[in-house]
């Protein structure tokens, strides 16, 4: 058992990539998903995926549950030493990172049985791929193998979003492809600017190094964070790199909507990693240089996003928008550059991930009972399951909104607190509150016409209703947040030390570097505390 402790750090990597490759061996159902030897493969790759997914949540619970004692785990892969071989780090935010992950990705996966998965060939393989890609994303501690880890969740996505093919899904995945394309090699030229004046792409090794560059060599690296923040920007959905998000998010299938949510929180933590504390307030020449943008476009943002889904004519378009303004109030928080507030990002981050993911997952649920208007927002027919279907929207509506005791709530509540002392306090308080508000005013509306005004004369499919694995992928999500807010006072806790933590340079770099590193052109050298660094056994 001690051997593979040690080797816990990287299998939220190895995990969905060996699971991809045995689902490719199992082969795929080549459009007969209901007969013959194409059913048996399918119902076989869904068990298989689905025991691969729990056991990565297990994983995660087990490694956020060893995050929360404050030990920073590095892994050196091959057993080279940092900053020169590839190296994984598990901290309490990447812990929390692979939680959320777990927690969004086996509801959606479940969901995606349902029916969702035949529609199309290697969903599931395509699946783990896109789990690899985030797992490796928050757990790796170099911007280089950041940038492998965003291609290969990139490339899951690519054909995740086509997944069931459809016209509308064809053009704007070429929009997002084209898009992702341009950011990719932004991502290599920021990289290759810090690399030059630096020596190293190592994260733990940045944060000490970039505060060593003076002027006018400093200049490089600000020239760096900003393309740096252009790219995380535009895969975060910061304005105005976000008018992407809307029309890919609401064209996708549900569930693949629905695991997006949590594909754009990777934008988010790689600015919290690299703005927040590569370019944070100990870098010297190059400290907070991204600050004076990152606040007023999150604002944006949230302003934006919650006008669009004002004006959103389905219901699936609405969320999207919503996932806009969710993210530019995380990243408003964020741009507050203080303990508090990177703590009230965190926790408003992972409410606002399950609410998104559950809203999608109900769009379709509440069109696939509405005849031909599916989940445009106009009179049809009645639902086959108001009550339930209704009560669902009802919570995900009052905690989008952040209606008083849910998680949502406490996470505005929270980045309004840390804003108080600030001098953006009158714009932050009246974008956070008025977003609310507007938030309630949207789900209302929407609400009210899908499930109240309705026509007896609409033509029905005629559905009976949905089945139990959609109905309770879309509870487990929605629930979650419920849980949240029963728990919120130690996953208050948790955020705050995680805040703490990622501020504390040397204790990152004491074990992610430890004393391996005897270069003797580095003016830095740790000693033989370095007592929370665990590798690959020796």
């Amino acid at each position: 058992m001690s051997v593979l402790a040690d080797h816990l750090p990287i299998l939220p990597v190895l995990l969905p990539a060996a699971t991809a490759i045995v689902l490719l061996l199992i082969g795929d159902h080549g459009g007969d998903a209901h007969g013959g030897h194409g059913h048996h493969r399918l119902l076989w790759a869904r068990r298989v995926a689905l025991a691969s997914t729990l056991l990565f949540l297990v994983l995660a619970a087990r490694l956020a549950v060893d995050a929360a004692g404050g030990e920073v785990r590095a892994y050196r892969v091959g057993d080279w030493p940092a900053p020169y071989g590839i190296v994984l780090v598990i901290d309490r935010l990447g812990a929390m990172m692979l939680l959320l992950t777990a927690v969004v990705a086996l509801p959606v996966l479940w969901y995606a049985c349902g029916g969702w998965d035949a529609h199309g060939r290697h969903f599931h393989a395509l699946f783990q791929f896109q789990l690899m890609g985030l797992g490796g994303a928050f757990v790796t501690g170099d911007l280089f193998n950041l940038f492998v880890f965003f291609e290969v969740l990139l490339i899951a996505s690519y054909v995740l979003m086509l997944h069931g093919q459809g016209r509308e899904r064809f053009r704007v995945g070429v929009h997002y492809v084209v898009l992702n394309l341009a950011a990719s090699a932004l991502f290599l030229v920021g990289v290759a600017l810090l690399y030059a004046k630096t020596g190293t792409l190592n994260l733990a090794d940045l944060a000490l190094r970039v505060p060593m560059v003076a002027a006018p060599d400093a200049l490089v690296l600000q020239a760096a964070a900003m393309l740096l923040l252009v790219v995380f920007g535009f895969k975060a959905a910061l304005m105005p790199l976000a008018m992407w998000l809307p029309a890919t998010y609401a064209a996708a299938s549900a569930p693949v909507a629905a695991l997006f949510a949590i594909m754009t929180k990777v934008g988010v933590y790689a600015i919290v990693r690299v703005h927040g504390v590569v370019f944070g307030a100990g870098a010297g020449d190059s400290a907070l240089t991204v600050a004076p943008l990152l606040l007023p476009l999150a604002l944006a943002t949230t302003a934006v996003g919650v006008l669009g889904a004002l004006a959103a004519h389905t219901l699936s378009r609405l969320v999207a928008w919503l996932t806009v303004a969710s993210v530019g109030t995380v990243l408003a928080a964020l741009g507050l550059f203080s303990t508090a507030a990177w703590s009230a990002a965190l926790y408003y981050m992972a409410n606002s991930t399950l609410v998104v993911a559950g809203l999608f997952l109900l769009a379709e649920l509440v069109a696939a009972q509405r005849g031909d208007a599916a989940d445009r927002l106009e009179p049809a027919s009645p639902v086959a399951q108001p009550a339930l279907l209704g009560l669902l929207m009802l919570l995900a509506a009052a905690s989008a909104a952040a209606l008083p005791p849910l998680p949502g709530f406490i996470g505005k509540l929270m980045v309004l607190e840390a804003a108080s002392a600030h001098a953006w306090q009158p714009a932050v308080w009246s974008v956070v509150l008025g977003a609310g508000f507007l938030t309630l005013i949207g789900l209302a509306r929407a609400g009210s016409v899908l499930f109240w005004h309705t026509r007896a004369d609409a033509p029905s499919r005629g559905d009976a209703g949905a089945s139990l694995p959609l109905v309770g992928a879309t509870v487990v999500l929605l629930g979650a947040t419920l849980a949240m807010s029963v728990f919120a006072a130690p996953i208050q806790r948790y955020t705050e030390a995680a805040a703490r933590q990622l501020v504390d340079r040397e204790a990152y770099a004491r074990a992610v570097l430890g004393d391996g590193v005897r270069d003797t052109a580095r003016p830095y050298r740790f000693g033989p505390a370095d007592a929370t660094s665990t590798g690959a056994p020796r």
